[in-house]
């Protein structure tokens, strides 16, 4: 393959005459064979929205006034890149020194290179579209790199949230399903009061809307960027209106409301928003790690388990157990929030880890950031369609466990006292036999009144009602 040679303050490099990337991709790619990843597309994408921002404010700013040409071509290039056509391309190490500088002239060289191709010329031809002096005009990689992070984690975030509103919703679907199914409620693991599955289901649906709702708001301090602060939030080398009007320029871009920040120092050094969305992201992992376990619990069994609900069947369990179907879904699920939790502590260490004027370590933010929103995004997907969607409650498991747990006699308290159903707990036990049987062998109450009391609508009432069945109650049900 025919080659060309690159010269930058350290020297020459041979390249393949038509690499789109440049000497600056090559010393990175040579430098930093760390995770094996290339950078989230998602961030490549935003770096092509940001360069296409800026390009398309300079033009209108007046400069490359007569080359028209070649402002057209950097932008077509851009939103190449942007829309990920270019993206194989991009071959910089997730995780790399320099604060993302290394990225940041992936682009710049791709694009330019890309231009070039456009205007009918060859890749490395810098004196007709340069990477550093058209490209990164009036940038920095501390301005464009976290503004692109925050644009990638905003447009990921979008598909995430969709997903917990649709996790949600199939929550709310079984709470509809199982309203009329009592069962025991547990405490400490342990038979506690009795409940139905639907209100079961409710919690989790509540749970997951908190969810949805933060990392909803959490996207207004990450919409606040500092596009046009260069290098360390002063705008050098950047003119005035720029700095004003890039931003406006790259919400256009991007779709996304967009604002510059009113400390441009302070959004370049200190990245602590990003700490606050990931806690949000680690919340929303602890809500699906909790309902996970909660899933597999139930469905435990099913013989010699819980056995209340009836999982999906996905694959085949063992290797050695026939007809052994595991909580594969909820098992996943488990796994990935828990890779969420481990990268926020990552994200804190490294986002406290900036000094000065500049977070070095922006990279492994970026890296764990929006490695946790896709965990959770795919989390939420396959949670509902493979396991949620297809839940199915055992009726008659639940309904024996109620007539064969003490958690019954709870429910008879507003109407016999504590130790009169302490009592009766204690009696059943001892005869092995249910807590209705005993009740109604005493005559403490009918078989009509003990059905009342542990309806669903009686165990889902909020509070005891503020009467006893008293003997005009029995008289009309006799």
């Amino acid at each position: 393959m025919a080659k060309r040679s690159e010269r930058d303050q350290l020297g020459e490099l041979t390249l393949d005459t038509d690499a789109l990337s440049g000497i600056h991709t090559e010393r990175a790619v040579a430098n930093f064979p760390l995770s094996g990843r290339h950078v989230h597309p998602a961030l490549a994408a935003a770096f092509g929205q940001v360069k296409l921002a800026a390009i398309t404010t300079l033009a209108r700013l007046d400069h490359w006034r007569d080359d028209t040409a070649k402002v057209e071509a950097m932008r077509q290039a851009s939103r190449e890149l942007a829309l990920g056509e270019l993206l194989p391309h991009i071959r910089v190490d997730a995780l790399q020194g320099g604060a993302g500088t290394s990225l940041n002239m992936n682009v710049n060289e791709v694009i330019a290179n890309r231009a070039l191709q456009i205007l009918g010329g060859t890749p490395g031809d810098y004196e007709r579209v340069s990477p550093l002096d058209d490209v990164n005009r009036c940038q920095s990689t501390n301005d464009t790199y976290p503004t692109a992070l925050r644009v990638a984690a905003i447009t990921l975030l979008r598909g995430l949230e969709s997903n917990l509103v649709t996790l949600q919703e199939g929550f709310q679907e079984r709470e509809r399903e199982f309203a009329h199914i009592v069962k025991v409620g547990r405490t400490q693991l342990q038979d506690a009061v009795l409940t139905t599955l639907g209100r079961e289901m409710s919690a989790y649906a509540e749970a997951v809307g908190r969810d949805r709702w933060r990392l909803y708001k959490v996207g207004e301090r990450l919409r606040v960027v500092n596009l046009g602060g260069t290098a360390i939030g002063t705008g050098l080398a950047a003119p005035r209106r720029y700095i004003f009007e890039v931003v406006e320029e790259l919400g256009q871009v991007a779709g996304i409301a967009l604002a510059r920040s009113e400390n441009l120092v302070d959004a370049t050094q200190n990245a602590d928003v990003l700490v606050e969305c990931s806690g949000l992201l680690k919340a929303c992992a602890t809500t699906l790690l909790k309902i996970s376990g909660d899933l597999r619990l139930l469905s435990s069994g099913p013989a010699a388990g819980l056995g209340e609900l009836i999982l999906p069947a996905r694959q085949a369990g063992s290797s050695i157990m026939p007809g052994k179907v595991n909580p594969v879904i909820p098992e996943a699920v488990s796994q990935a929030s828990m890779q969420v939790m481990g990268n926020d502590a990552v994200i804190a260490q490294a986002c406290a880890a900036g000094s000065l004027e500049l977070n070095p370590f922006l990279p492994l933010v970026a890296d764990c950031l929006l490695t946790n929103i896709d965990l959770l995004a795919n989390s939420t997907d396959i949670l509902q369609r493979h396991c949620v969607s297809g839940l199915v409650a055992d009726e008659k498991r639940c309904r024996s466990q109620v007539e064969n747990s003490t958690a019954v006699a709870t429910a008879l308290v507003p109407q016999l006292g504590y130790e009169t159903a302490a009592r009766v707990a204690r009696t059943a036990a001892e005869r092995s036999e249910t807590v209705k049987q005993v009740v109604v062998e005493e005559g403490l109450l009918t078989e009509l009144q003990f059905a009342e009391l542990v309806s669903p609508e009686a165990v889902c009432r909020l509070g005891s009602p503020e009467r006893n069945l008293g003997d005009e109650d029995l008289e009309s049900e006799r």
